[in-house]
Formats: structure tokens, C-alpha cells, sequence
């Protein structure tokens, strides 16, 4: 149940940056719905994989190589859903961000009411 109210409002935030930012385009909250569970699996299947293979460039970086990490799962997301498109790397970094923040203060509001 908790992983469909993360899906939820990961599709609700994928719309609203995509109605915000310019260069985030989303067609329906369907495909904003498909956005989300294939972020969500793609951060389960993908990123760990990513991430051991950049290991080097993340130590060295002091881990701000995985800001770059989260931009290519976007890349790689718009690639796989088809009415979900991001205009360069520069708008998947920051798209990437402002999902990322959104997403973890929703998880730290759900965490004060239990």
C-alpha cells in the first residue's frame, strides 16, 4: 500500500514540474503514472549498478557524481516511456532534483504522523 502512495504523489510531482519547468513534458497523469513506476524501477534495478560501476568518480567527487547518476535514470526513463520527454541533460538534472526533494519531504511528512 505504501509503495502505490509513492507512486501517487511521484506522478502528482511529475506533473506539476512538468507543467512548471519548460523542457518537461508529460501527456496525461497516466503516463506521469508509468513515469513514476518506472522511475521506481528503475532506481531499484539500474542506479545500484550505476553507481558501483561509477564508484571512483562518486568517492572522488565526494558524492555529487550521483546528482549526474539521477539525470541518466531520467534519460533512460524518457527513453522507455513514450509521452514523457525531457529536453537535455541540463532539465533532467534539475528535474531530478526537484523530484528528489519533493519526494523526500512527502517521506518526512509521512514519518511525523506514525
Amino acid at each position: 500500500m505504501n509503495t502505490l502512495i509513492n507512486i501517487f504523489f511521484t506522478a502528482v510531482f511529475v506533473l506539476l514540474l512538468a507543467h512548471f519547468m519548460p523542457g518537461v513534458h508529460v501527456d496525461s497523469f497516466f503516463t506521469a503514472v508509468i513515469v513514476a513506476a518506472v522511475l521506481g524501477l528503475l532506481n531499484i534495478f539500474v542506479k545500484p549498478i550505476l553507481v558501483l560501476f561509477t564508484l571512483p568518480a562518486t568517492i572522488f567527487t565526494l558524492g555529487l557524481f550521483l546528482l549526474v547518476i539521477n539525470a541518466i535514470i531520467i534519460l533512460i526513463c524518457q527513453e522507455l516511456v513514450k509521452g514523457f520527454h525531457v529536453d537535455g541533460f541540463l532539465k533532467a538534472l534539475l528535474f531530478s532534483l526537484i523530484l528528489s526533494f519533493c519526494q523526500s519531504l512527502v517521506s518526512s511528512l509521512s514519518e511525523k504522523k506514525k
